[in-house]
């Protein structure tokens, strides 16, 4: 079986003459996904507002700012309304479950608010283990919905809030089973989601539990709403590091074909979940990788990103093929087995993110790019041959350090190939071609920035420039372009790579007493 320590990462035969330095970019990429979907997509833990069936009351009128007298008052509301929760708990009378879910639908009212949820002050009044006992199996279900979705907004909470969920995670687990209802358990598979979403420490008490396999369940229906919260929860829960929950659940019967199906037939929001899950498979076990791409998934994800204008939906999709494309040869070799494919299908849509306005789908999509020309020959020339040159070359020089370094790497991909030998061989009339129209200054800027997988990629341009652009050519363009001040400014660096790589390239093309006396 494959090591299932390792991960995807990026085909980039320019890094090879002086080591492959991203073997861990696409894990450090994907834990980091978390962070960048809650800025740029949405919110890794969700507030329930409406219920799973539709159903809410009011809300309570929401200030932006409150001052300390308002939130004291709210807490002590907030307090109010858990202590009358532990009278309806403790009555037996008529009218007691109705009593108890007015009581717990006062609570979940507080715990709705988006501004300022007085959670500290309901689990100070002892909300948690009421909760719990409302949650237990035999209840009706109106009262397992409230209990549930009390518990769903408390995990919102900071870490020490969402911990104090921890007696609730079995009862949250047992309830995704085929006993309880659809609608308790799409709740409490939304607590569950906002408790994994926390953290590493609590995804894994969720899977020593056994939260993963009833979930995946939940996915292999076609009801939307259900499957889409499921899917948002097994995201939250596989997303690692540790690469085993990734590899346990595409082992799991039928949840490839779920995920097939939903991404073909689902609509944006249900195949963006859908979407996530892939991009956390694909990014963390080797196993799910391989899987993946025996299947259909690769040609599914291109028709979708071909076809959606949700940028909700674009990134994940962006992310799974590029996971799928660096992680695996067969991917790549099977997505450009058809020229016919890549140039009327692949490349136009990856050109269609290149050209949009969202920062996040520009770096995806040049990140794509970048391992489609780490490919063969042909694959190269095919990138080098579309459309997608001269946005590349015009992005190189004008988008954000963030994606001018994607670029970058597609740029250089270019102009080399591998032999097998562990050094690039130059495709010289790539080289001189895309040099021509004006790509040098952009890897100079990158080698004088203080990122160091920009600097080794712009000096490794240079390198490639100084010795491939033949009659002294190169060397005159880089000097030219400031290239030598460039390098220079490794003469005293900290990375002894970065240092003996420059001062060797300027001891070598411009003599190895260059700029002393000055």
């Amino acid at each position: 079986m494959a090591d299932e320590s390792s991960v995807p990462h990026r085909r980039d035969p320019i890094k090879s003459s002086v080591g492959n330095v991203a073997a861990q970019r696409r894990r450090q990429h994907a834990i980091a996904v978390a962070k960048e979907r809650r800025e740029a997509v949405m919110r890794t833990k969700r507030l329930c507002r409406v219920g799973v069936v539709g159903e809410g009351d009011d809300p309570i009128i929401e200030d932006d700012m409150m001052t300390d007298e308002q939130l004291n008052i709210l807490e002590d509301q907030a307090s109010s309304a858990v202590e009358e929760l532990k009278l309806a708990v403790s009555y037996q009378g008529k009218g007691a479950l109705q009593r108890r879910v007015a009581a717990l639908r006062e609570v979940r009212r507080f715990l709705s608010r988006p501004e300022f949820p007085p959670i500290e002050a309901a689990i100070k009044a002892g909300a948690i283990p009421l909760l719990v006992q409302c949650l237990s199996f035999g209840s009706p279900e109106e009262q397992l919905l409230e209990a549930a979705w009390c518990m769903t907004n408390i995990a919102t909470g900071n870490s020490e809030e969402t911990k104090a969920l921890l007696p609730a995670l079995p009862l949250l687990i047992a309830h995704l089973g085929e006993k309880s209802s659809s609608h308790v358990a799409e709740q409490c598979a939304w607590a569950i989601g906002n408790v994994a979403g926390e953290g590493e420490e609590l995804r894994s008490i969720l899977l020593s539990q056994g939260a993963l396999s009833p979930l995946a369940r939940m996915m292999l229906p076609n009801k939307g709403s259900t499957v889409r919260t499921a899917a948002w929860a097994l995201s939250n829960l596989i997303k690692g590091p540790d690469p085993k929950a990734a590899t346990d659940l595409i082992r799991i019967d039928g949840v490839l074909d779920a995920i097939l199906r939903h991404l073909v037939k689902g609509d944006d929001e249900l195949a963006t979940e859908v979407a996530w899950v892939v991009v956390y498979l694909s990014a963390l076990s080797n196993m799910a990788t391989s899987i993946l791409v025996k299947s259909d998934l690769l040609q599914i994800l291109f028709e979708r990103l071909g076809t959606s204008n949700s940028l909700q939906l674009l990134i994940p999709v962006l992310r799974g093929i590029g996971n799928l494309v660096a992680g695996d040869d067969h991917a790549a070799s099977t997505l450009l087995a058809s020229r016919q494919k890549i140039t009327d299908t692949v490349i136009p849509a990856l050109v269609k993110c290149l050209r949009g306005e969202h920062r996040v789908l520009k770096k995806e999509a040049a990140w794509v790019l970048s391992n489609i020309a780490a490919g063969s020959v042909e694959h190269k020339q095919l990138v080098y041959y579309s459309e997608a040159v001269p946005v590349l070359l015009r992005l190189l020089s004008t988008a954000p350090f963030d994606i001018r370094k994607e670029v970058a790497y597609v740029l250089g991909n270019l102009c080399v190939s591998s032999d097998g030998s562990g050094r690039p061989q130059l495709i010289v009339d790539h080289l001189v071609s895309l040099v021509g129209k004006g790509c040098l200054p952009g890897f100079i800027d990158l080698v004088r920035s203080a990122d160091i997988e920009a600097a080794r990629l712009g000096l490794q341009f240079i390198e490639m420039v100084l010795r491939g652009i033949p009659n002294g050519v190169g060397i005159k363009l880089v000097e030219k372009e400031d290239g030598i001040d460039a390098m220079e400014r490794f003469q005293f660096h900290e990375n002894e790579e970065l240092r003996c790589m420059a001062t060797e390239l300027v001891d070598k093309y411009f003599g190895e007493n260059y700029g002393v006396d000055d």
